[in-house]
């Protein structure tokens, strides 16, 4: 279990071009991963992501799998996403996330793994 979390954590920590940067439309933190950007919102014990496509335009997630590795309060949890109409995958943690959490999402869109990583605020 050490180094399973060992592992999640320097996956997180790594560096790469799908780090969270600015504010999205609906206040959360936004990243491009694999050309789709990714907004991440989190509100009491919720988590959505917000997906648009390589257009520019809400991606709809109907049909997609994804999951979220999370890493608060020094517990590490896996959390398995749902689409929602119409552009979001959603999730709820077993707590509401401490600021420095860790999150990854991991999905396939289009045929193809998009791994996306963010830090709440």
């Amino acid at each position: 279990m050490r180094i399973l979390a060992l592992t999640i954590l320097l996956a997180v920590a790594a560096p790469g071009p799908a780090r969270a940067q600015a504010a999205g439309p609906h206040g959360g933190q936004t990243t491009v991963a694999d050309g789709h950007p990714i907004e991440f919102v989190s509100r009491d014990r919720e988590i959505t992501f917000f997906v648009i496509g390589e257009d520019g335009k809400p991606l709809d997630t109907r049909g997609l799998t994804a999951r979220a590795i999370v890493q608060s309060g020094g517990k590490t949890e896996t959390v398995t996403l749902a689409p929602a109409a119409p552009n979001r995958l959603v999730g709820t943690v077993a707590a509401p996330l401490a600021v420095g959490s860790k999150l990854v999402l991991t999905s396939r869109i289009h045929g193809h793994s998009v791994q996306a990583r963010f830090e709440t605020k």
